[in-house]
C-alpha cells in the first residue's frame, strides 16, 4: 500500500497525458486556461491540468522525478511521521491546486496563456522528502552527486531569478509554491519535524 499511491497517480497521469497528445479537444478541457475559471467556472482545471502534459520529455520529467521521490516520501510519511496514507494523496492533489493560485491571480483575464503539467506537485513531492531528509544523495546525469538540501538551494535560487525574468514559457511560479507548499503541508501534518531538520542540517552526513 505504501508505495501504490504514487504508482497510480503516475499510470494515470501517463494514461491521460498519452491521450491528451492525440486528442486536442480533451487538452483543451483539461488546461490551466485562467479566463475559463473565472469567467466560466470551470473550477475543475485547477487539478485537470496536472493530469497532462506538454510532450513526451515533459511527462517523462515529471514522472520519473515524481516515481522515485514519491514512493520515498510515502515510506517516510507511514513510517517515520506516522501519518495515514491519504496524507499524501491530499499533499500532491492540493499541491496542483496551490502552485497554480499565483499563476490564476496574475493571468485570470489573460486568454492567450495556458499552463499544464504536474510539476507544482512534483516540486511539493520533493520538497517535502528534502524536508525530511536534507542530506539524502541525489544523482544528476548518473554521475553528479549533490546533498539534497544543496540542490534545494539552487533550485528555489533558480526558479526565482526565472519567474522574475521570464520569457521561457515554464510556469516557475508553480515550482516555486508548489516547493513552499510541500514544505508547509507537512511541517503542519508534523510540527515536530522542524527540529528534527534543525538536528539534520546541524549534522551533515553526505561527505
Amino acid at each position: 500500500m505504501s508505495q501504490s499511491i504514487t504508482m497510480i497517480i503516475v499510470v494515470l497521469t501517463t494514461i491521460i497525458s498519452f491521450v491528451s497528445f492525440n486528442s486536442a479537444r480533451l487538452m483543451d478541457a483539461l488546461i490551466f486556461w485562467p479566463p475559463a475559471i473565472s469567467m466560466r467556472h470551470q473550477y475543475y482545471r485547477f487539478v485537470s491540468c496536472g493530469f497532462v502534459h506538454a510532450d513526451l520529455m515533459h511527462l517523462a520529467f515529471n514522472m520519473i522525478t515524481l516515481f522515485f521521490f514519491g514512493r520515498g516520501l510515502e515510506l517516510v510519511y507511514m513510517g517515520k511521521l506516522g501519518l495515514q496514507h491519504y496524507y499524501f494523496t491530499i499533499l500532491y492533489l492540493s499541491a496542483i491546486v496551490i502552485a497554480n493560485i499565483p499563476s490564476y491571480l496574475k493571468q485570470h483575464d489573460n486568454y492567450n496563456y495556458r499552463s499544464l503539467g504536474a510539476s507544482g506537485a512534483v516540486c511539493a513531492i520533493m520538497f517535502a522528502f528534502i524536508l525530511i531528509d536534507p542530506w539524502d544523495k541525489l544523482t544528476f546525469f548518473f554521475a553528479v552527486d549533490i546533498p539534497a538540501i544543496i540542490y534545494a538551494v539552487l533550485f528555489l535560487a533558480y526558479t526565482i531569478y526565472m519567474s522574475r525574468r521570464g520569457g521561457d514559457n515554464v510556469n516557475h511560479d508553480a515550482h516555486l509554491w508548489g516547493a513552499i507548499y510541500g514544505v508547509v503541508f507537512t511541517i503542519v501534518a508534523r510540527p515536530g519535524i522542524v527540529s528534527t531538520f534543525l538536528n539534520e542540517l546541524s549534522h551533515p552526513h553526505f561527505f
